[in-house]
């Protein structure tokens, strides 16, 4: 399936997932799609295994919660983050490090403080390999995380050549 990118999202300094200053880190890009998604890319590395080849199914379930919350700023603006509540994960094929992986992550109900996403981990094959169903509760992120966050760790702009679609 190919999707139209309409825009990049800003990432933060020391996220695991996305934190351009992150040793450690996934240094994932997201990408706003015109159908209302969001694709997530990043390259896992050795340090995020579990088994020898395997990403561990915590920084799988990271990178979902991460994609599926970060959706709810597609039509709610960069400031406007989701607080986890309760996030399902199937597991259903191993996640290689080492190789470019996309996530996907969608709103699939809107309810006032309260929504619902879901989303999936692509192999570079195109085979779904996670799928995750969660609730969120949407928070200002000045309120998660405070003012000096949202000044001085938040809201990066990569310098990045915006692809006009991106094949899963």
């Amino acid at each position: 399936m190919i999707h139209e990118i309409k825009g990049l999202q800003p990432v933060s300094k020391n996220c695991f997932v996305c934190g351009v200053d992150n040793a450690m880190g996934l240094h994932t890009h997201f990408y706003e799609t015109e159908q209302g998604e969001l694709i997530a890319i990043c390259t896992p590395k050795p340090e995020h295994q579990s088994y020898p080849g395997r990403l561990h199914g915590g920084v799988a379930s990271a990178l979902l919660d991460e994609t599926i919350g970060r959706a709810i700023c597609i039509s709610h603006g960069d400031m406007v983050w989701g607080v986890t509540i309760e996030l399902t994960l199937k597991y259903r094929k191993p996640v290689p490090y080492g190789e470019p992986l996309r996530v996907v992550g969608r709103i699939t109900a809107d309810r006032g403080r309260l929504f619902e996403g879901s989303g999936e981990i692509y192999l570079p094959s195109g085979e779904v390999a996670v799928e995750a169903k969660g609730l969120y509760m949407k928070q200002n992120i000045e309120k998660i995380a405070g003012a000096d966050f949202a000044e001085k760790e938040w809201g990066i702009y990569l310098n990045l050549d915006v692809p006009k679609t991106i094949k899963l």
